[in-house]
C-alpha cells in the first residue's frame, strides 16, 4: 500500500501559535459579541463594545505571538553565532525567574565557555608551532595517501624547500618513502638535499576529521653516535694506555738495567743472576701484556647465542658447584625454561659469582643466587654482603678493574651477553642490607 505523500502546506511554528491563541479567545469572543448583538443594546453601544472587544483581541494575540517568537528568534540567532563561531554575541534584558530566561543565560554561559576553550586551543596550537618550528629534529605529517600535509622548519631545512612547495608532495617524491618500511629500532643511512647521514626514526598515527594521518619523526644520529664514539675511544685508550704502560714501563727499565749491567767491564760475579732475575722479570711483564691482549680479543669477538631451551634450576646449580672459595646459598624461584645460550649465559653467572665472593671474602659475608619473575622477563639476582659499589661510573669500562690480578672484561663481557639475548645487566647497592647485588634479565 502507497504512502499518502506528506502535506506540503503544514503549518508554521508562527502559525500555530497563532490558531491556538484564537481557538483559546474564540468561545469567549463569541459569546461576547452574541450577548452584546442580541441583547438590548443601542446599535452605538454595539459597534462600540465590537470594535473595543475585537480590537483588544487583535493586540493581545500579537503581543502574545511576539512574546513567544522574539525570544525564540533571540535564541537562534545566538545558536547560529555559536556554530559560526562567534562566541561574542550574548543575549540580553534575561531573567533567572522566567523558563526562556534560564534558557538564554545556559545559552550565555556556553558561549563563554566555548570561548575560553577556543582560546586555549589557539594557545595551545600557537605553542605547539612555535615548538615545532624550533626543535631540531623533522617532523612530519602525512595524510592517508601519504601526502605531505605539515612539516616544521627542520624538515623544510633537511629536504630543502620551503613548506608552501613541500605540502600536497607524495613522500616517495620527497625521498621520505623508506622511512615508512624500516624497523623503529635500527638507524637508518639517508641521503636528502639538505643533510645526509644516520637517522632515527620514530612512526605514530592520529585522526584529524575521522580520516588517519601518519606522524613521521627524523633525528640525525651521527653527531650523536660519532660523540658517543669519540667518548668510547677514549675510555678504551685511556685504558689500554694505562695498561700498556704498567707493562711496558718495567720492561723498559729492565732492559736498560740489563744494558748497563752488560756494559761493565769487567762483568760482576753474580751479573748471570741479575740477568737472568731481570729476563724473568720482562717475560712476566710480557706474559701479562699477552693476557691482556687475549682478553681484549675473547671481548671484542664474542659470537652470536645458540639459542635452546634452558633449565634455569640446573644451570644455576652448576654456576654454583664451580665456585670452590665460598658456599653459595641457592634462593630457588618459580621453574623456568630460558630460550637462550646455555654456555654465555653460564659464563655471566660465573662472572658476576666470582665477583660477588670476591666482594663478599673482604668482610667474611655471604653470597646468594636466585631468580624470579618481573615483567616480561625473567630476573636472576646474585648478592653479596661486601664493601659495595664504590664508583659504579666505571663499573661496565672495559679493562677498568680495582683487583690485582684482575682483567677488567668479566662485567662488560657479561653485559653484553645480556644485551646479545636481548635482556640487561645492572649492578646496585642493595637497599635493605650490607653489600651489591647484580641484576640480570632476560626475555621468557
Amino acid at each position: 500500500m502507497a504512502r499518502k505523500p506528506k502535506n506540503p502546506r503544514r503549518l508554521s511554528y508562527e502559525g500555530k501559535i497563532g490558531w491556538l491563541t484564537f481557538a483559546a479567545v474564540a468561545p469567549a469572543i463569541v459569546v461576547a459579541l452574541a450577548l452584546l448583538w442580541f441583547g438590548d443594546h443601542s446599535p452605538k453601544v454595539q459597534w462600540t463594545l465590537t470594535f473595543l472587544i475585537v480590537g483588544c483581541f487583535l493586540a493581545f494575540a500579537s503581543s502574545a505571538r511576539e512574546q513567544t517568537i522574539r525570544p525564540l528568534q533571540t535564541l537562534s540567532n545566538l545558536l547560529a553565532a555559536l556554530r559560526e563561531g562567534d562566541y561574542s554575541i550574548r543575549a540580553r534584558g534575561v531573567r533567572e525567574a522566567s523558563a526562556m530566561g534560564e534558557v538564554l543565560i545556559e545559552v550565555n554561559s556556553l558561549g563563554g565557555t566555548l570561548r575560553q576553550q577556543r582560546l586555549g586551543a589557539f594557545e595551545a596550537t600557537a605553542l605547539l608551532r612555535t615548538i615545532m618550528s624550533e626543535i631540531d629534529v623533522a617532523i612530519f605529517t602525512f595524510d592517508p595517501e601519504r601526502r605531505l600535509r605539515l612539516v616544521n622548519r627542520a624538515g623544510e631545512m633537511l629536504l630543502g624547500q620551503s613548506m608552501d612547495k613541500l605540502l600536497g608532495k607524495p613522500a616517495n617524491e620527497l625521498g621520505l618513502l623508506p622511512c615508512f618500511d624500516t624497523h623503529e629500532d635500527e638507524p637508518v643511512t639517508l641521503n636528502f638535499p639538505g643533510g645526509s647521514g644516520r637517522w632515527g626514526i620514530r612512526r605514530s598515527t592520529f585522526r584529524e576529521q575521522g580520516l588517519p594521518h601518519e606522524l613521521l619523526v627524523l633525528t640525525d644520529l651521527s653527531r650523536t653516535l660519532r660523540e658517543e664514539e669519540r667518548r668510547a675511544w677514549q675510555r678504551l685508550v685511556r685504558v689500554l694506555g694505562h695498561e700498556m704502560n704498567n707493562s711496558l714501563a718495567p720492561i723498559k727499565s729492565l732492559a736498560a738495567s740489563l744494558e748497563s749491567l752488560l756494559r761493565r767491564d769487567p762483568l760482576p760475579s753474580d751479573w748471570k743472576d741479575d740477568a737472568g732475575a731481570g729476563l724473568n722479570s720482562i717475560a712476566s711483564r710480557a706474559d701479562s701484556l699477552s693476557r691482556f691482549l687475549r682478553a681484549y680479543t675473547r671481548l671484542t669477538k664474542l659470537p652470536p647465542p645458540q639459542r635452546q631451551d634452558v633449565d634455569l634450576a640446573r644451570l644455576v646449580q652448576r654456576v654454583v658447584d664451580l665456585e670452590p672459595r665460598l658456599k653459595v646459598e641457592v634462593l630457588s624461584g618459580p621453574e623456568k625454561t630460558i630460550f637462550a645460550d646455555a654456555a654465555q649465559i653460564e659464563q655471566a653467572l660465573i662472572n658476576l659469582v666470582h665477583n660477588a665472593v670476591d666482594a663478599a671474602l673482604e668482610t667474611d659475608g655471604n653470597v646468594a643466587i636466585g631468580w624470579r619473575d618481573r615483567e616480561g622477563c625473567v630476573e636472576i639476582f646474585v648478592q653479596d654482603d661486601g664493601p659495595g659499589i664504590m664508583n659504579p661510573a666505571n663499573l661496565f669500562v672495559p679493562f677498568f678493574t680495582t683487583k690485582p690480578e684482575g682483567s677488567g672484561i668479566g662485567l662488560p663481557l657479561s653485559r653484553q651477553i645480556a644485551e646479545a639475548h636481548g635482556g640487561s645487566l645492572v649492578l646496585v647497592n642493595r637497599e635493605n642490607g650490607r653489600g651489591a647485588q647484580a641484576l640480570l634479565r632476560l626475555p621468557r
